[in-house]
């Protein structure tokens, strides 16, 4: 007679992701880089516009002056910093001898100085925004 033994029973996952900062931070990569590159596909079709008629360009530049669009473009900035300084903390774990010891530690800095310099450039931003006239 023989017997099988079965593994313990594992508890189910209801999610991939476990709420572990650099899996959000892996995720949230992911997501300004797509947005960030949908920017710049449309950036680069509303520019070639010019080639085609400069009243259209004219007229699709006039559409971007708009509070929703100043908002938009307060997203982008938080997402171009934030892609630019995890990139720069994926580098360093990539290819730093001590990166992965580190990373734990580098992540947090990346928040930091993305919160005050995101701040910065939103804070400008929506000054400008206030100031001008639409």
């Amino acid at each position: 007679m023989t017997t099988t033994l079965e593994a313990p029973a594992q508890p189910k996952r209801k999610t991939l992701y476990r709420g572990d900062p650099g899996m959000w931070s892996w995720a949230l990569h992911r997501i300004t880089g797509v947005t960030i590159f949908f920017f710049l596909f449309v950036h680069v079709l509303d520019t070639a516009l010019v080639r085609v008629s400069p009243d259209t360009y004219n007229r699709a530049i006039e559409t971007y002056k708009n509070p929703l669009v100043a908002l938009m473009e307060m997203g982008l900035v938080v997402c171009v910093l934030f892609h630019a300084l995890n990139g720069v903390r994926v580098i360093l774990v990539d290819f730093w001898s001590k990166g992965p010891k580190y990373q734990r530690l580098m992540l947090w800095i990346v928040l930091a100085i993305w919160v005050i310099v995101a701040g910065m450039g939103v804070g400008r931003q929506l000054f400008y925004m206030i100031t001008t006239e639409l």
